[in-house]
């Protein structure tokens, strides 16, 4: 049985480099690094690293968008150990300025053939 999708947006395979902190309860950054997208969509991405990201920190990422350079700041939801020994890290995008958010949103579409 197909497993029910739940996200309004439908998401883009795409590799794009990311530059990430990780931001304590505190707001204090703890742990800076690097990876880079799997997938992405309006609401979210799916971030693949070498070091496990601790689900109680925010990310505040740049992300490399073609010509150009997307901040942004997520909640990650999800961080699992792949049979390959990288991590994957399902990050909810929250607070991103309409700029970027335009930048990714037309990304996107281009991937969708509009």
């Amino acid at each position: 049985m197909p497993k029910e999708e739940r996200r309004k947006h439908s998401r883009v395979n795409s590799i794009n480099l990311v530059s990430y902190t990780c931001i304590d309860e505190n707001k204090e950054p703890v742990t800076q690094g690097m990876g880079r997208t799997l997938n992405v969509n309006e609401e979210g991405i799916q971030l693949e690293t070498h070091v496990p990201i601790d689900e109680r920190h925010i990310l505040s990422l740049s992300i490399g968008v073609k010509d150009d350079l997307i901040d942004i700041q997520g909640k990650v939801i999800y961080c699992i150990k792949g049979e390959d020994g990288k991590f994957r890290s399902g990050i909810q995008l929250m607070e991103t300025d309409e700029s970027s958010l335009r930048i990714l949103r037309n990304y996107i579409l281009g991937f969708k053939g509009h």
